[in-house]
């Protein structure tokens, strides 16, 4: 594409002429700009991506959220009473295994930065899936509790590594969406995974139980779908065996435009922590540490939640699937709509009050009084808990344009996400059924405080772009420029905020 431009009607089937060596150099490539970006290499590169990796990396956080989740399942099957659980170890078990989960967040993901996700992430996948399989063998709480804790430190880094590894191969602007789809795969498992629990704990065994089956059924498939992903993830896109080298190039060239400073850096401790000197790194931090309650107490908790309403084991795992797939709808809806207006702020905001609305309704009625209405709380509460790990984590990848330093920082930050369910796991106790209005109002607070901090962050963010628009003279906004151009990042001249 000589000429630095594409005309506006040419069709996407037509071919540009990519100039390699300008890509290659790291400079400013013009000629991927919005128009250019509808040439037939570009449009290809982005579809291959659509089809080859998000559906495989969705499929592997589907495992992820299968076992890490399925515990509360196979207590509907009464694990708790064959090994002889006793007060709050169930809550206990829960409790621990975010401490691993959230501590080693950050060193998997720096490590993923290291040696790339081709191979962290299936060696993380085939290691937890092993892990989840062996629970089948467990006769005590403290055989449990031992192979949980080394689930913990496996998981951890699955999902910070995969916001990072997609950060390498889709734009700003494009990352709200494909992160959904890839989350909504934990909405899925949940889904599926009462499905799955309905199916097996129909099957008759003296000798093999349910939940036993449960672990070895979904632990088993984990370790296949690892071990298939060894051959499937490129490191970054110059190596994606699915893309041609026009596409490869294309691809190089849309990250340079709207994604990073330079592609393919080396790995820097130094620029990996660069960032966290700034005040704003505090505003995250709260941000982070507080969204995700909600999310810990739906993940857990909703098939304790739906059996406060009097139903049989079967029924309640059944009854699990229809707010978790409706979730999963009002995710996509809400991170298409954050993708196509380049807003993160307020949507954000919208889908923490949604989820506090329910969580507000489970606490103050009656919940065998009024079991429709409890129902619909928990549509709520799967609608609005789950997008903000989507968006939060979008948004401060969207303003980091350094690609070490967005691996440290989505690690350390989902990592205090992960801690952040010791809190639900913690005042989600046996003395508290079956209202569990403490574990609903402590997670009430922490929706309100992030909806606090989100909308601070936010609005200083929308006042330092019209700030500088002002003092230019122009109107600039975050996808008028190339990220390849600010060097100085935030000290850039054209620097402005993805809000």
């Amino acid at each position: 594409m000589s000429s630095g431009s594409v005309d506006k009607d040419k069709s996407l089937t037509e071919p540009v002429d990519i100039d390699v060596a300008k890509v290659e150099e790291g400079r400013n490539y013009a000629a991927i700009d919005k128009q250019s970006e509808r040439s037939y290499d570009v449009f290809l590169a982005v579809r291959k991506l659509d089809f080859y990796l998000l559906p495989f990396l969705s499929l592997m956080y589907f495992f992820n959220s299968v076992d890490r989740s399925n515990l509360g399942n196979a207590k509907t099957d009464k694990i708790d009473k064959d090994l002889h659980f006793k007060g709050n170890e169930y809550s206990l078990l829960i409790l621990l295994f975010y401490v691993p989960f959230g501590l080693c967040d950050l060193p998997l993901n720096l490590l993923t930065k290291l040696w790339s996700g081709r191979l962290m992430l299936p060696t993380l996948m085939v290691t937890w899936g092993s892990l989840a399989l062996v629970q089948c063998a467990a006769k005590n709480f403290g055989g449990l509790l031992a192979i949980r804790l080394l689930l913990g430190v496996c998981e951890a880094g699955f999902f910070a590594g995969v916001v990072f590894y997609l950060t390498l191969f889709y734009t700003r602007g494009e990352l709200g969406f494909r992160l959904a789809i890839f989350f909504g795969s934990a909405l899925l498992a949940a889904a599926f995974s009462g499905l799955i629990s309905y199916g097996v704990f129909r099957i008759k065994d003296h000798a093999v139980k349910g939940w036993m089956w449960l672990f070895i059924i979904e632990g088993g498939l984990t370790v296949i779908v690892g071990t298939v992903a060894f051959f499937w993830l490129p490191s970054a896109a110059e190596n994606a065996w699915f893309l041609t080298e026009k596409e490869k190039v294309a691809a190089r060239a849309r990250s340079l435009r709207d994604g990073s400073r330079s592609v393919g850096s080396e790995f820097s401790l130094k620029q990996a922590f660069a960032t966290w000197r700034g005040w704003r790194f505090a505003g995250w931090c709260v941000i982070c540490f507080t969204y995700p309650v909600a999310f810990s107490t739906t993940s857990n908790f909703l098939p304790q939640i739906v059996a406060r309403l009097g139903y049989s084991t079967v029924k309640t795992n059944l009854w699990t699937v229809a707010p978790n797939a409706v979730g999963f709808v009002f995710l996509l809806t809400v991170a298409k709509s954050s993708d196509y207006f380049r807003e993160r702020t307020y949507h954000i905001v919208f889908s923490l009050c949604v989820s506090l609305i329910g969580m507000i309704i489970l606490a103050s009625i009656d919940v065998l009084g009024n079991k429709g209405v409890a129902y619909f709380a928990c549509f709520l509460m799967a609608a609005g808990s789950y997008i903000p790990s989507v968006l939060v984590h979008s948004w401060h990848n969207n303003n980091n344009l350094e690609e070490n330093s967005r691996s440290a920082t989505t690690g350390l930050l989902v990592g205090l996400g992960n801690l952040a369910g010791i809190l639900s796991a913690g005042t989600f106790r046996v003395e508290y059924a079956p209202e569990y209005r403490p574990t609903l109002i402590a997670t009430c607070c922490c929706n309100v405080t992030s909806i606090s901090f989100t909308l601070w962050m936010g609005i200083w963010m929308k006042r330092q772009n019209a700030k500088r628009n002002a003092e230019q003279g122009v109107v600039i906004r975050a996808e008028d420029v190339d990220t390849s151009s600010l060097v100085d990042g935030e000290k850039s001249a054209n620097w402005r905020f993805f809000t």
